[in-house]
């Protein structure tokens, strides 16, 4: 009997159950309802776990109907595979489409089944899936299924024939090859299953079911290599009753292996932080409470974080760490961390230290973290790495056990002010070799209250930037004013460290200071700065800690939580200067031939890429992006104290850029300035040029120091300078 009523009848349709007695199909139903309970009880386990975790820092479930659309969103455009990867971005669309257009055919037949038994029950047995309808199921289940079996063949060939490095790493196990096996062998087991009913049938081939055009194919295919209908029909059952197994054993296991993360990763995208790593959760006022002495200090979003990792390491190969040969693999960290909570719950057993010297996670490998946040802008599925890298830090600094470096940086911060150790009463003196006087925000009021930061004020280097900074405010004509001995280091590096007290100190000081003056907008130098005063000063609640005497700041409640007060990085006030016309440029001033590196807390962490890009091409200069540009920058290694410590590295962070800058470049040795917008990366390339023998080859300039060439090259009348000098766009020797 033919499976498929002849396709110029009105109900064309076919049997559901090809071949299957009705006690295979009993016991069908039944292994489908073990395998179903089996997934339930483990899919609630699962998440029953988090409840274990400690309460999240903030509400992470608010507009729940938002939140699940955004992520709906996301995990189905596949928007954030197709990041540095156009090939594994087509390849997880391709699973993930033919997966999802898959269950829900599956679907679409149990409601039709049980559908007939209703209406059988009822006297008039019906279906809906007949006619056009079923053609149509028919032609779409067959190409999407093709998509998936070409998706998981990719999957396959970077995984075990082209072996991709960052598909392998010391947590790969049988969960790999099951979750991409098992897909596999449904998917091409789904279309041999299509192609030996069609060809079982007896029918001529090509006229059966021309809709599905796959399996078509693979019955003319397994009837070239000889199979006969007979032969088809008799093999049918056996490989039909291989294709369910598989399927119940794939259901039954998704809550105890790899496939788990279909569920998790999606929870995980529901519930990010759209802002994290810009800030991070604080820490109670309660100096009793722990931050990482055991598994139970974390958050139930850090552990679901852990579940959700998918192991595709694309984490791995964008860490700047990790390839300048420092021991870090930000994957590993997160999985380190399940597989021991992982153990615990299952073998119980003695407890490690979470993080030290042979702990769960070695302390040199959080010292190597730049905080650059490129790992959790490559992750497809929103893993927070810096909020637990920066909880594993806090514990090391409760612990004690920091580089000396970073002791030394700390009590000078505590005693001066100032990360340097020097007099407070120095801070200002950048400004004693200006031609006019920088304004003092504390004794009038200003349009731009114009935080210096520490190394423009205290860097002989960086202090050439702040005199160039300050030269364009004065040509631009705006009342600009800073905090002179007032002024405090604002903490965000050494919040990353792990110091949260001492940064809670330092920005409660800083707040008093602010709102000691009359300003309309604060602007940075350095994007630590800005990044620190835009997203982590309003979540701080000061008065939590009004209680502790070593908190001397007068601040109540929160600062600037509602955003009346407007912080800009210098490039994007300045943008609007150029834009309004207030500093006369045209455009054809400068002719060097330049490239840009973009900061990691200006760009990654604020998405500002355009601005710093603008007033170079205001400049006149002609603009050559390196290959890693805007969100894919590569770190310069200064963040996260790394500025600050001795590391052990194959090659330096700053030797790797500058080479790529001359290399890999469009315009390669063409390239004369490597430009910069932060004072830190100012730091590290000056010193990357020297160890990495590029000083004959390469000048390291910043933004500021360019526009003030540009407008004193364009301008009749000499650009306000400094006294017994002209422009400091050379590099220092110091």
């Amino acid at each position: 009997m033919p499976p498929v009523v002849p396709l110029q009848g009105e109900e064309v349709t076919r049997e559901t159950f090809w071949l299957i007695s009705t006690h295979e199909k009993a016991l069908f139903y039944f292994l489908a309802t073990v395998a179903v309970v089996v997934f339930a009880y483990g899919t609630y386990d699962r998440f029953a776990r988090y409840a274990r975790g400690t309460d999240d820092w903030f509400d992470r479930l608010d507009d729940l109907p938002g939140r699940i659309a955004a992520a709906a969103k996301i995990v189905g455009s596949n928007e954030k595979q197709f990041n540095r990867d156009l090939v594994g971005g087509l390849m997880h669309a391709f699973i993930l489409w033919g997966f999802l257009a898959l269950l829900i055919a599956t679907t679409i037949l149990f409601i039709d089944e049980w559908y007939r038994v209703l209406t059988v029950a009822l006297g008039d047995r019906q279906s809906f899936w007949v006619g056009e309808f079923y053609l149509s199921y028919q032609l779409v289940t067959d190409a999407l299924g093709l998509l998936f079996v070409a998706g998981l063949s990719i999957a396959i060939w970077r995984r075990y024939v082209a072996r991709t490095d960052r598909l392998h790493g010391k947590h790969t196990d049988w969960e790999d090859d099951f979750l991409v096996w098992s897909l596999f062998a449904l998917g091409a087991g789904g279309f041999l299953l299509e192609g030996l009913r069609i060809l079982g049938s007896g029918e001529a081939i090509p006229t059966v079911e021309p809709v599905s055009f796959v399996g078509t194919a693979t019955a003319i295919g397994l009837a070239g290599l000889g199979v006969d209908a007979a032969m088809a029909a008799t093999v049918y059952p056996l490989a039909w009753w291989s294709h369910a197994l598989l399927a119940f054993l794939f259901i039954a296991a998704i809550p105890y292996a790899k496939p788990f993360h279909m569920l998790s990763s999606f929870a995980n995208v529901v519930t990010r932080d759209e802002k994290a790593g810009a800030r991070l959760p604080g820490v109670p006022a309660d100096l009793d409470a722990t931050n990482a002495e055991s598994i139970d200090d974390f958050s139930w979003k850090e552990l679901l974080d852990q579940d959700a990792c998918t192991k595709c390491g694309r984490c791995s190969s964008v860490c700047p760490a990790k390839a300048s040969g420092r021991p870090l693999d930000p994957r590993d960290v997160i999985l380190d961390l399940k597989a021991y909570r992982e153990s615990l719950e299952r073998e119980g057993g003695d407890t490690k230290e979470i993080v030290a010297d042979g702990g769960v996670i070695d302390r040199s490998t959080m010292e190597s973290c730049m905080s650059c946040m490129a790992c959790m802008d490559a992750c497809p599925v929103e893993i927070e790495h810096l909020k637990s890298f920066t909880r594993l830090n806090r514990q090391l600094t409760d612990q004690g056990d920091i580089q000396p470096s970073l002791q030394d940086v700390f009590q000078n911060v505590m005693t001066k002010g100032n990360t340097f150790g020097e007099s407070p009463s120095a801070r200002g003196e950048w400004t004693d070799d200006l031609e006019f006087e920088v304004a003092d925000a504390r004794e009038t009021e200003v349009e731009y209250l114009w935080y210096v930061g520490d190394y423009p004020s205290y860097d002989d280097r960086n202090k050439k930037v702040a005199r160039s900074l300050a030269k364009i405010f004065e040509a631009a004509d705006v009342e600009v004013g800073i905090l002179y001995d007032e002024e405090v280091y604002d903490g965000n590096d050494v919040r990353r460290v792990g110091e949260e007290f001492l940064y809670i100190e330092q920005a409660g000081t800083l707040i008093d200071s602010f709102e000691a003056c009359e300003f309309e907008t604060i602007v940075c130098t350095d994007p630590h700065s800005y990044n620190t005063f835009k997203n982590e000063y309003p979540e701080v609640d000061f008065e939590a800690f009004a209680d502790d005497p070593m908190m001397e700041f007068d601040v109540e409640g929160s600062w600037n939580a509602d955003g009346e007060i407007d912080v800009y990085h210098w490039t994007q006030a300045v943008e609007e200067l150029v834009g309004a016309g207030r500093l006369g440029l045209d455009g054809t001033e400068l002719d060097y031939t330049v490239t840009y590196h973009d900061p990691c807390h200006l760009g990654r962490y604020n998405d500002e890429y355009e601005a710093p890009r603008e007033l170079i091409r205001a400049t006149g200069c002609e603009l050559h992006e390196m290959p890693r540009n805007r969100a894919n920058s590569f770190c310069c290694g200064g963040g996260g104290g790394g500025l600050w410590m001795e590391l052990e590295e194959e090659e330096k962070p700053s030797e790797e850029r500058l080479r790529e800058a001359l290399e890999d470049t469009d315009a390669g040795r063409a390239v004369e300035k490597f430009v910069v917008a932060c004072p830190m990366c100012m730091t590290m390339y000056e010193d990357g040029r020297k160890t990495g023998g590029f000083e004959a080859s390469i000048e390291i300039v910043d933004v500021a120091e360019l526009l003030v060439e540009a407008l004193e090259a364009g301008s009749d009348e000499a650009v306000p300078g400094e006294t017994g000098s002209g422009t400091d766009t050379a590099p220092a020797d110091d």
